[in-house]
């Protein structure tokens, strides 16, 4: 009976290390995130233009909207420098859930594609 207490306490210890070792890159990958939020957008545009921030945020939001109806009716947004947003469709096809192995009919739909201008991706 000590035997198995003391195989079970030294097994632990060494789950727990691991399990922090993995936790510790996803605390500082959220800490130092490299996406720009709304609010810094907000801000950058109000600093380039001149505008208030609360003019830059009329704006932006209203830029995003005109782009999310353009894409929800199915038309293509064209974004100088940037890239296009696009509808595409997609075809129906078979996959296997996970976990089960069973074969599902996944139905046909659509996504939202995004292709990188030329010049974008050249200088990056």
């Amino acid at each position: 009976m000590l035997l198995t207490m003391t195989k079970k306490s030294s097994k632990a210890p060494a789950k727990k290390p691991a399990a922090s070792a993995k936790a510790a890159p996803r605390k500082a990958a959220a800490g130092e995130s490299n996406k720009v939020a709304k609010t810094q957008l907000v801000e950058m545009v109000a600093d380039k233009t001149g505008l208030t921030k609360k003019q830059s945020e009329e704006a932006v939001s209203a830029m995003l909207d005109a782009i999310v109806t353009a894409v929800k009716g199915g038309k293509s947004v064209g974004m100088p420098g940037l890239g296009t947003l696009s509808v595409k469709a997609t075809a129906a096809r078979t996959g296997v859930r996970p976990g089960t192995s069973e074969k599902i009919q996944i139905p046909a739909g659509k996504k939202v594609a995004f292709k990188v201008a030329s010049t974008l991706k050249g200088n990056l």
